[in-house]
């Protein structure tokens, strides 16, 4: 398959697995020839119809050159026009991308009367180009394609970090489950699934991995203290993913709180100034991620109608589905002045650091027992999916956009965020990811 055909598969890959029927097509894709009977088999056998969607539309990008105009033809075939047209539109924009030049729209002759036949001289220059009117819809189609084009230019222009060391970087997963009896937090179950996933992600990613499990708030300072003495000279980022309770604390910077198991808490702004530039200096101007499944506080989200449109089915979320919260608090884990952040820092202390939440500060965050967390399952696969071409922002905003649409219990939603303070885009290294892909 044609490069620029699997980056549309893999930029629509959201609508395929949410809007797509696979039932509907397999006996066109078998009679077209895209597929194999036994390939059909595996993509049946692949689990629930988003599991299916998900499956062919990887499967897709094995075939033949012509493997992709055939799948339209079966998406029309098979009545799903509105997926069609949109990947068939994001065949031109990527057509687009690739020659760099405009595409101008044709324009039909036709009689013109006198009067308009010298006002079209008039707006010919010296060349004999033709000038369109600045009331003409030929005008506004390639005014807005320019404002397109420099809108790329722009995106261009922004500047990538460096992620080409070998290995990347650290990766610090701290997985708190079982939690002590007189902390009164129930304990965590599905949170080493969660753990697990991360882990193999990162190293897929080309992290150097280390997990920790069930730290108490001083095990949790230690270990992130010890991380940022730790020289990352070498390196050209650095990760922290932490699998907790949570909840909300007053702060001045990033909100929320981790729980250690021993019922003591830490504030997430504490945790990210442990790798600021005055306490961890080989990271200065390096990205620093930082990836929290906890809740943010135990208000529940029940979320608020919108049009039918707007909403797409939920591929988790049931009755079992349990909760990260902790009650508020309005009181501060206190470290001392000197993890406070270095003001004379050459860059400005936020900077390069994000941080994404599992959910919206105040909100508590679902995690079913036998499947693990909502926001972890679908990040693990949103990097497995898309790291090849898309930075992590947008990923982020595809995590987002997904969990979105889950609902605990048929009532309960969850919204995913992030604190960005990121100055460029910042790509993974996918080469691991992309073996299977040919």
């Amino acid at each position: 398959m044609e490069d620029c055909h699997k980056k549309i598969l893999r930029r629509y890959r959201i609508n395929i697995v949410t809007s797509l029927d696979p039932s509907s097509l397999y006996d066109r894709l078998l009679d077209k020839g895209i597929f194999t009977s036994d390939m059909i088999e595996k993509i049946k056998n692949s689990g629930t119809r988003r599991d299916q969607a998900r499956q062919l539309a990887r499967d897709l990008e094995t075939r033949g050159s012509l493997a992709f105009p055939l799948f339209l033809e079966c998406l029309e075939d098979s009545e799903h026009h509105s997926l069609a047209k949109l990947l068939q539109n994001g065949g031109l924009q990527v057509q687009d991308l690739k020659s760099n030049t405009l595409i101008h729209p044709l324009v039909r002759t036709r009689p013109l009367s006198p009067v308009l036949d010298l006002q079209q001289q008039l707006r010919t220059d010296l060349t004999g180009t033709l000038t369109l009117s600045p009331n003409s819809e030929n005008f506004r189609v390639q005014d807005q394609a320019r404002t397109r084009m420099q809108g790329r230019n722009r995106r261009d222009s922004l500047q990538l970090y460096k992620m080409d060391a070998n290995p990347c970087g650290r990766c610090l997963i701290i997985n708190n489950v079982d939690f002590k009896p007189q902390s009164d937090l129930s304990n965590r179950n599905g949170s080493n699934i969660d753990c697990d996933k991360l882990e193999r992600r990162f190293k897929a990613l080309n992290f150097l991995v280390e997990v920790k499990t069930n730290l108490k708030q001083r095990g949790i300072k230690h270990e992130l203290s010890e991380l940022s003495k730790k020289d990352h000279s070498s390196y050209d980022c650095c990760v922290v993913v932490i699998l907790s309770h949570g909840t909300e604390v007053s702060h001045n910077r990033f909100p929320g709180a981790v729980y250690g198991v021993d019922g003591q808490y830490v504030p997430v702004q504490h945790i990210t100034n442990y790798l600021n530039g005055k306490h961890c200096p080989s990271l200065q101007g390096k990205p620093k991620l930082f990836f929290i499944q906890a809740c943010g506080g135990d208000e529940r989200d029940s979320g608020c109608e919108v049009p039918s449109d707007e909403v797409e089915e939920s591929s988790m979320g049931g009755a079992d589905d349990q909760t990260d919260a902790i009650p508020s608090s309005s009181s501060s884990d206190s470290l001392s002045t000197s993890d406070e952040p270095d003001a004379g820092a050459t860059l400005p202390t936020p900077s390069d650091i994000l941080v994404s939440y599992s959910t919206f500060p105040g909100y508590v965050s679902w995690r079913d027992p036998q499947s693990g967390s909502w926001y972890i399952e679908t990040l693990d696969r949103i990097l497995e999916e898309n790291a090849a071409t898309d930075d992590l922002v947008t990923m982020l905003m595809m995590v987002n956009h997904e969990v979105s649409q889950n609902s605990a219990k048929g009532i309960y939603k969850q919204m995913p965020g992030s604190f960005n303070f990121l100055r460029k885009l910042l790509y993974f290294q996918s080469s691991t990811l992309g073996q299977n892909v040919s």
